[in-house]
């Protein structure tokens, strides 16, 4: 079965049934998560409001990747080296300006998760928002030309998307092997959602979401 993720563009690809279905699940809250990426496709943005937004991502995702690291099993269902991109982030925010010592001063919060399952449903919520990626960066390629430098982060996963979808479902269809395995994953993702428009609404620092 084909199907488009979450009615945004995207390569149409083979998914797998759990990952279709966490989409359903969760779609309630994919506006709100949409809404901070679609607001750099807008033609008045400028570089501020880019080197903002990623702030906020990045005090977001590196957060989340350092639990993923410490999340037993994990990495033997997904390839994390390959979906860590809190050094792209880092690197594009120093081309914009950003010191070494001002990065690491900003607010983030480790998250921690009691198993594969919770956590892959947070990453759920971070892989899915690379799929607005690429539109938005050839916006701002075209609106703010002298941040083209920049996009390290936006680019990652150029040329390969429909990979890293693939894997993803892979690791997703192992997991939930159960009815309430896979009640986890969504209450997970879930959560997640909520965090992340909390975080990029009001600033606030991420908790730890161990259930």
């Amino acid at each position: 079965m084909c199907t488009v993720i979450a009615n945004v563009p995207c390569v149409v690809q083979r998914l797998s049934r759990t990952l279709i279905q966490l989409n359903i699940a969760t779609r309630l809250h994919h506006a709100s998560a949409d809404a901070p990426w679609l607001d750099l496709m807008v033609p008045t943005i400028g570089k501020t409001q880019y080197v903002k937004h990623l702030i906020k991502v990045y005090g977001f995702e590196a957060s989340l990747e350092a639990a993923f690291r410490y999340t037993p099993g994990l990495s033997t269902l997904v390839d994390l080296r390959t979906r860590t991109r809190s050094g792209l982030l880092a690197q594009d925010l120093m081309r914009l300006g950003l010191g070494p010592a001002r990065i690491a001063e900003l607010p983030q919060r480790f998250a921690m998760f009691a198993g594969a399952g919770e956590a892959l449903g947070w990453m759920y919520v971070i892989e899915r928002s690379t799929l607005l990626h690429g539109g938005v960066r050839r916006q701002l390629t075209l609106r703010v030309p002298d941040i083209s430098n920049a996009m390290s982060y936006l680019s990652a996963y150029d040329g390969v998307a429909g990979r890293r979808w693939s894997d993803f479902g892979c690791a997703l269809e192992t997991v939930a092997h159960s009815p309430s395995a896979a009640a986890q994953i969504v209450r997970a993702a879930n959560h997640g959602f909520c965090a992340m428009r909390d975080w990029f609404r009001d600033g606030e620092t991420l908790r730890s979401v161990a259930t």
